[in-house]
């Protein structure tokens, strides 16, 4: 437990007051015109003793949408909004990394009323979590005009949120969203530059990483993946050899994270030899946060196991805001509900 609140260096950069981050948690909270709102800003200032704070997924444009009232970082009028969330994060003496969020076909025209774009037209089934009677609809094939204009607009949002004030960015190309429909076969069946063997499906999201880098430099990206496909996605165990080129790339960029996408790190996927977290752990040299159902003690003892660097912990943050100081003190903590979503406490 001890080496759990100590610091962690990210980067020359970058310090962490510990090794506890707050996972990144959708919350459907945003005010008109996705704008963060003063609420947010007191929610998110409450659980500023987490060593770092990745926010709700932020969506980078109107059609990367696909949940209500998820905020966005591609006004001007969202940037001032996320300044008082991130000021105060600041006042408290914490940091905040913006996660950068396009949904690709689980978009909704609903919400921006136009074409839903993916790597590829292949749809899922179901329906918009909280908007049930809105069925998917069958998403257009991006052209790589349209794929390269996306990659700017990654690298756009990312200088919004350094303008925001946030301390870095994590790319969310993991849990079945635009980035990684990219990466795995069920969801890629293009036959050009951005798919058909590994290093092609890997294409676009080195290129958004590297458009990202290049705009707010390495220290202040991190990236989240998931390798073991299962949520909106379906498995193929020739995944396992896109992740792998993926990976052995950004073992050469020196991001200031690598986050492990799975809400439950128990699984296992027989392509990856078992946990994701520990697929990962094997091939990437950088710094890795573990995630998926971890308490403070199971988090301690993977740590300390040297599974993963970080811990990300989730919803025991909403029930406790004062998770932390809780923890240090070894008090017992408030069990989570599905009942605490409705409000931001």
């Amino acid at each position: 437990m001890n080496t759990l609140f100590q610091k962690f260096k990210l980067n020359e950069s970058i310090e962490l007051q510990n090794h506890i981050l707050m996972a990144p948690l959708t919350r459907c909270m945003a005010g008109d015109n996705l704008v963060p709102t003063d609420a947010m800003a007191k929610y998110y200032a409450r659980r500023a003793d987490a060593g770092l704070i990745i926010s709700e997924a932020i969506i980078i444009r109107p059609d990367g949408q696909g949940y209500p009232n998820t905020p966005g970082l591609f006004s001007a009028a969202q940037v001032e909004g996320w300044k008082k969330v991130t000021a105060a994060v600041h006042e408290k003496g914490g940091k905040i990394f913006a996660q950068l969020w396009h949904v690709g076909r689980v978009a909704h025209p609903y919400f921006f009323g136009g074409d839903v774009i993916a790597p590829s037209a292949i749809g899922v089934e179901g329906t918009v979590p909280r908007m049930r009677d809105l069925q998917y609809v069958t998403p257009k094939a991006a052209t790589v005009e349209e794929i390269k204009q996306l990659v700017s607009d990654y690298a756009t949002a990312a200088k919004n949120a350094i303008e925001a004030g946030f301390d870095g960015v994590e790319i969310h190309g993991a849990n079945g969203y635009l980035i990684d429909q990219f990466l795995h076969h069920a969801s890629n069946a293009r036959v050009d530059q951005y798919g058909g063997s590994p290093e092609n499906m890997a294409r676009f999201a080195i290129e958004v990483v590297d458009a990202v880098t290049s705009a707010i430099g390495h220290d202040r990206v991190a990236l989240r993946l998931s390798p073991g496909a299962y949520f909106n996605m379906p498995a193929d165990k020739q995944d396992r050899e896109v992740f792998d080129f993926l990976i052995a790339q950004l073992n050469n960029v020196k991001l200031a994270y690598l986050h492990v996408g799975i809400f439950d790190d128990g699984m296992e996927f027989d392509y990856l030899d078992g946990r994701v977290s520990d697929y990962m752990r094997k091939v990437y040299q950088g710094t890795l946060v573990g995630v998926g159902g971890f308490t403070i003690e199971s988090g301690a003892k993977a740590i300390e196991d040297k599974r993963f660097d970080l811990v990300a912990i989730g919803r025991p943050f909403i029930a406790n805001p004062d998770l932390i100081a809780k923890a240090k003190r070894g008090d017992e903590l408030v069990a989570y509900s599905d009942e605490m979503l409705t409000s931001l406490v």
